[in-house]
């Protein structure tokens, strides 16, 4: 295949961005043109080849086109449509007049059913191409808008993140900064940082674009630029808004570049006023819901650290209250400005009942809760618990009447331990425990993949860590390896929840898992192929996949999120030894055990966080962890592939100075890597 050449395409699936499908079967050759035949007609497939894949952009499952290449790779190219022969019968007209210039929905020219429909099957298909899976047990996807719900696929989202642009600054006669354009709230053009200025977003709540509009009139009207990165000039970063449709609560989050807004209490009024001006709907999913804004926070972002971070550190609240709250499933969620929370309301119940439903609590279960959020996961698991042992006591109380007259005993419920990175969520999820008066749940901070493997430990094994800890790291460093308390060193977990982000989990937070030995792990996952990658992984750490159902919870886009659960495999049958140790005939000596246990005893794994701190301790500087890879990569020590890396650089690698790179060496020798 070459660039510019023409083919002729059935379009058979979708890629996440939208772009259309087809493949290349290799299956005739044009004796005249004396090259392979490029019709994809899949009577002519040879089903024993699986291709060449051409991404097409425009083009939507179904469709029939001839497309020129436009760039060819060793596997698939990218091509654009010439001619669409035959239209698919799923093809719609846009609903968005910002279909061709915003890059949100994806799918905005697919009917709802086919996106379903594409959606399970790209679950479908990761689950056996990257998961090892032959035939996955799959549900039907949960969509929005079926016969069960009525709920149509439309402003749905409860966080809208809106970048600002005003077109950068240029200086008038006089210094006087000016910006280029008029101010501009949206969304950027697909793999742009242009701004599409967008006046309605059908995916948003109504808070939301009420809320732009009125940051929109506010920068006019005051002369408020956006900032300009190129400068470093500006003040205006981003819009967020957090709607609470159980409550109507509305948080309006301002993320600048600056300490203050000048005018702000004029644009605090344009906001609460635009809010109130939403109507009461008599019918539909938002129907009796009165919209009030309850808080509005300004967020600092002034430090080129974070630059690719939407939020900074620092939260100023500046009207209303720090949190709002939420109230779905019967309880309440107070949430704050940076914590994580489903952006489908009405989903997410779905999403959770089936996690629950896996979970298959019967009242007195140890459960983990990793990558909590605010909590709502477990806190819904805390509740089913309590609710499940306050109807057995009820029963065993009822019994104890009715026989002997005694009082039975009372039955504790399990508990549920959650872990978070995110200090804000943390916080958010422990009050929200104590406003549903829910007393099972706690809530630590930190990374899971840091924090777990600390409370799976027996107090020998930390003991141990900690003795080789200040060997390699000294006495300061070992402290990180003590578990801050007690009560959360777990000996057995019955369910373990992961709903980890789009990266999926990281290898030592699994390997802590499987260490707690869970009898079944229930995954929520948002991107499939990370999710078949940690399948593949559990399975051959001795879990078995049993059933997945998908949930679109991101409607018009190329998302979808998936619940899986995976059980603890049983032995088929056991085998019967009896040994006897000591000295003697027949015995085995335990002297002899010890010696192979210390020779067969595996590494401990070296990570490349423990060699920054080996070369800042001893030589007084830091060293990145792409240098790290540098010399390994030079050493011909074994890499593996990085799952975000990008094929082309937009700037010139940075190598490692001589002075880094011995540095380097000293600490892969000092680990005995080399």
């Amino acid at each position: 295949m070459e660039k510019g050449q023409i083919v002729t395409l059935t379009i058979e699936d979708m890629s996440a961005e939208g772009q259309g499908i087809g493949k290349l079967y290799e299956t005739t050759r044009n004796a005249d043109a004396g090259r392979m035949d490029t019709s994809a007609d899949n009577s002519a497939q040879n089903t024993g080849n699986r291709g060449f894949a051409v991404f097409v952009k425009g083009a939507v499952v179904g469709d029939r086109v001839r497309a020129e290449l436009t760039k060819v790779k060793k596997h698939y190219a990218f091509g654009r449509v010439l001619e669409v022969e035959a239209l698919s019968p799923a093809r719609i007209e846009p609903f968005c007049p910002y279909q061709d210039t915003c890059g949100g929905c994806a799918y905005g020219t697919l009917n709802y059913d086919a996106q379903l429909e594409l959606k399970e099957k790209q679950v479908r298909d990761k689950l056996i191409r990257l998961g090892g899976l032959t035939d996955p047990k799959m549900q039907p996807i949960m969509g929005m808008g079926n016969e069960e719900t009525q709920t149509e696929p439309f402003r749905y989202r409860n966080k809208a993140s809106m970048p600002v642009s005003t077109g950068g600054l240029v200086t008038q006669k006089g210094g006087i900064m000016q910006p280029v354009h008029e101010p501009r709230i949206g969304f950027y053009r697909a793999k742009t940082h242009e701004v599409v200025d967008c006046e309605d977003c059908w995916l948003q709540s109504e808070p939301a674009m009420a809320a732009a509009a009125a940051l929109r009139r506010f920068m006019e009207e005051d002369h408020i630029t956006s900032y300009d990165p190129r400068w470093d000039k500006g003040l205006m970063r981003h819009l967020i808004v957090r709607t609470a449709a159980g409550t109507g609560e509305v948080m309006v989050i301002l993320v600048i570049n600056g300490k203050a807004i000048p005018n702000v209490p004029k644009l605090v009024r344009m906001l609460d006023e635009a809010i109130a001006e939403i109507p009461v709907y008599e019918d539909g999913p938002l129907a009796g819901v009165a919209f009030n804004l309850e808080s509005v926070v300004v967020n600092i972002h002034k430090s080129k650290t974070l630059e690719g971070q939407i939020l900074g550190e620092e939260c100023i609240t500046i009207a209303g209250k720090p949190t709002i709250t939420e109230e779905v499933g019967g309880l309440q969620f107070e949430i704050s400005p940076l914590s994580f929370y489903q952006v489908n309301r009405t989903q997410m119940m779905r999403l959770y009942d089936k996690a629950l439903e896996y979970a298959s609590l019967k009242g007195d279960e140890t459960v983990l809760d990793l990558y909590c959020g605010v909590g709502t996961i477990g806190l819904f698991a805390a509740a089913e618990m309590n609710r499940r042992t306050a109807e057995l006591n009820e029963a065993a109380a009822s019994r104890g009447t009715a026989g002997s007259g005694q009082a039975a005993a009372v039955k504790l419920p399990g508990h549920v331990i959650g872990i978070e990175s995110v200090k804000g969520a943390v916080l958010d999820a422990n009050r929200n425990a104590v406003i549903n008066g829910i007393v099972n749940a706690r809530y630590v901070c930190g990374k899971a993949e840091e924090e777990l493997p600390r409370m799976v430990r027996t107090k020998a094994q930390e003991e141990q860590a900690v003795r080789e800890a200040v060997k390699k790291r000294g006495e300061t460093a070992a402290k990180k390896e003590l578990l801050k308390d007690e009560a959360l060193r777990i000996a057995h977990a019955d369910v373990a929840i992961l709903d980890p982000p789009r990266a999926g989990c990281e290898q030592a937070l699994l390997e802590a898992v499987v260490q707690a030995a869970p009898d079944r792990i229930v995954y929520v996952s948002c991107d499939p192929a990370t999710l078949a990658r940690d399948i593949k992984w559990l399975g051959e750490h001795g879990y078995e996949f049993k059933e997945a159902t998908p949930c679109d919870m991101f409607p018009w886009t190329g998302h979808v999120e998936t619940v899986v659960l995976l059980s603890h495999k049983k032995a088929d049958s056991y085998i019967h030894i009896d040994v006897e140790f000591g000295e003697g005939e027949g015995k085995i000596p335990v002297d002899s055990i010890a010696k192979r246990a210390e020779a067969y005893k595996p590494k401990e794994k070296v990570t490349y966080k423990m060699i920054k701190e080996y070369i800042e301790a001893k030589y007084g500087f830091k060293v990145h962890t792409a240098y790290i890879a540098e010399v390994k990569r030079n050493l011909g020590l074994p890499m593996y592939d990085a799952p975000n890396a990008v094929e082309e650089l937009k700037q010139p690698r940075k190598h490692p100075t001589p002075e880094k790179v011995e540095a380097i060496k000293d600490a892969l020798r000092y680990f005995a890597v080399i």
